[in-house]
């Protein structure tokens, strides 16, 4: 089993604000988390941060002791949701390890805490170091250590991951190494990335997160390949589409061919499953590469039930009326949890996802309100071209990348979105606006009952 934590960045900074007001004492906080439990992976979403006062502690250089009559409300909000219950304190120094006196802490808190709500899963302590580094483990019944987080991400302009342990940049990756650093080639060794939607833009998403080294690859499309596709969907040929493939499979096979070593997970799934959506939420980031905007909308839910960092690409090519294109544009989106969404930023509203949904659950009745002008039509085909998809695709990738490794002259947080038009061959970035309402209320549930509140998931 492998256990992740995930958190905002608003979380971090909060967590980080309490835990080193400037006197080097040890300071304590208690979070409340969702989860995605797995069946191999295990999921703990950040929902609320209770900052432990300081004045209500014995605070020292190496110790903190706190009452613990904190923890009653929290068991009250866990008890029957499944939620967990962190207990997060400090470290002064550079000490990467839990201490003698932490394990007996941790042993009498969580014996507790797993005795009280009953549900056999399990809670976790975390240390923060002085640079803001978190680490930790999982603890089950009587309190006993049953594994270390394999890795606690803060989702933020940056995405900030610490990581069990280093892994040393493979031969393959070398000159990528060479580019962005070495950390960030061990540290896509040590992600787990979902793709969904793997046609034209998703199969060179696919083809660019393999060739980095990317260690975790779950490819997400209900799809088989057709002749039409052949001119857009990389790694896809006539044999393919003769034997009706599932666009996965291609993908998959064309990966294992590579021979890079990853791990991969075809899911022939419309995302509006129960099935993708929870392999989904177990992996650590998300790429939306769907032409409509229903996926989307689902998809942009799930990033914030489960705190996920959502990448989204779209390209579009408007045809004149006499033949050519009049405009060819594209968008890549960057999303974080608790922030703007996809529909707060105007993309699309919920009458088109709406009529999506109908035209997907009943071809019958949308067809017939659209003709009695009761709903906008939804773009039953819009055309594509390779170089077009792999230019917006390469962007995303790219935007990925620089949220793991910096590298801009500017900061991470002017780029929420980039618009781009080849027809004028300009560049339009923009920042982060305000938080999604919709949305806000759900940061860090994970699994609820339905799946994302959404009855069809049930």
């Amino acid at each position: 089993m492998k256990y992740t934590l995930r958190m905002t960045d608003a979380h971090h900074s909060a967590l980080r604000c309490h835990l080193f007001p400037g006197d080097g004492k040890e300071a304590v906080a208690l979070l409340l988390c969702g989860r995605r439990k797995g069946i191999d992976r295990h999921v703990l979403t950040v929902k609320k941060v209770i900052p432990i006062p300081h004045d209500v502690c014995d605070r020292r250089p190496d110790r903190v002791t706190w009452p613990t009559e904190f923890v009653d409300p929290l068991l009250g909000e866990a008890y029957g949701r499944g939620y967990a219950i962190l207990k997060v304190h400090c470290h002064g120094i550079d000490y990467r390890r839990f201490s003698t006196t932490d394990d007996e802490s941790d042993r009498l808190l969580f014996s507790a805490v797993t005795s009280l709500l009953n549900d056999d899963l399990p809670h976790a302590s975390v240390i923060m170091l002085p640079d803001g580094e978190l680490f930790g483990r999982m603890l089950g019944e009587d309190g006993a250590v049953v594994a270390p987080f394999a890795s606690v991400m803060a989702v933020g302009d940056d995405l900030r991951v610490w990581t069990e342990r280093r892994l040393s940049a493979a031969g393959f990756a070398v000159r990528h190494a060479q580019a962005f650093g070495s950390g960030t080639t061990e540290l896509l060794r040590t992600l787990s990335v979902a793709v969904v939607g793997c046609s034209g833009t998703g199969s060179v998403v696919v083809e660019q997160l393999a060739r980095l080294g990317v260690g975790r690859l779950v490819l997400v499309d209900p799809d088989v390949v057709e002749e039409k596709n052949l001119n857009r969907i990389l790694n896809s040929g006539k044999e393919d589409a003769y034997l009706g493939k599932p666009k996965v499979h291609v993908l998959a096979s064309a990966i294992a061919h590579m021979g890079l070593g990853q791990e991969v997970i075809p899911l022939q799934r419309n995302l509006l499953t129960p099935e993708a959506v929870r392999a989904v939420a177990e992996s650590d980031v998300v790429f939306g590469c769907m032409d409509g905007v229903e996926g989307r909308h689902v998809l942009n839910r799930l990033a914030a039930f489960y705190l996920m960092p959502y990448f989204d690409v779209g390209v579009r090519l408007d045809a004149d009326g006499d033949g050519g294109i009049d405009r060819i544009a594209g968008a890549v989106h960057y999303l974080q949890p608790g922030l703007s969404s996809l529909l707060s930023r105007g993309v699309y509203d919920m009458k088109r996802v709406d009529a999506e949904a109908m035209r997907r659950t009943d071809p019958e009745m949308y067809r017939r309100l659209v003709r009695e002008g009761y709903l906008r039509g939804v773009d039953e085909d819009r055309p594509a071209v390779v170089s077009i998809n792999t230019f917006f695709a390469a962007l995303v990738v790219n935007e990925f990348l620089a949220r793991l490794h910096p590298y801009r002259n500017q900061p991470n947080g002017e780029y929420a979105y980039v618009g781009g038009s080849l027809s004028e061959m300009r560049f339009y970035p923009e920042g982060e606006t305000a938080p999604c309402q919709v949305l806000e209320r759900h940061v860090g549930k994970g699994d609820v009952v339905p799946l994302l509140e959404r009855p069809s998931l049930s």
